[in-house]
């Protein structure tokens, strides 16, 4: 019998119970569509899959596609307080090089044509945290995942636009 919320059960209900989001394509707006039945931890991903979908994100940005229920359930290891949480932000890094992609963990992204960074929603502890992957193009940023109900990228100017004025979690420069 598996336990619901365990990374075995999730696994069957993520292969088995769910149709999965289109291989190879980006995911936006974790609340819409498919993404949004896919378990992780004891929640739904619509509610706590933002650094399981960045990782996804960066892999398919990085020519590396894997399909999403692999990369949460090898996130799983990851999850903070059974997943409702979602995943901690400094282990990013060890799933993307799980999955072959060269990261490393950076302190600004000012060399960063692509990017993984992790913010506070809102005030510091009292708010929650969202991850997502950034690709410069031109003069903009390009956000993946920005927010739970839109289904397409987010242009930015800055990452003072993406992140607010709040000091960054962790960022993971990808490329």
């Amino acid at each position: 019998m598996l336990i619901k919320g365990s990374r075995r059960y999730n696994l069957r209900h993520n292969s088995e119970r769910v149709e999965q989001p289109e291989f190879g394509k980006m995911i936006n707006g974790q609340g819409q569509g498919l993404v949004s039945r896919l378990r992780y931890g004891i929640c739904r991903m619509s509610f706590n899959g933002c650094e399981v979908i960045a990782v996804h994100n960066a892999l398919v940005y990085l020519g590396k596609p894997r399909p999403l229920r692999e990369v949460a359930f090898y996130m799983e290891r990851f999850r903070m307080l059974m997943g409702f949480f979602g995943c901690n932000a400094y282990r990013i890094g060890r799933a993307l090089e799980h999955f072959g992609a060269e990261c490393a963990r950076v302190k600004n992204t000012d060399d960063a044509k692509a990017f993984i960074i992790s913010f506070w929603t809102g005030r510091r502890f009292l708010s929650s945290i969202h991850t997502v992957l950034c690709v410069r193009e031109g003069g903009s940023i390009k956000v993946y995942n920005r927010y739970n109900n839109v289904c397409t990228a987010e242009l930015c100017g800055s990452v003072e636009e993406v992140a607010g004025r709040r000091r960054p979690i962790a960022i993971y420069r990808i490329s």
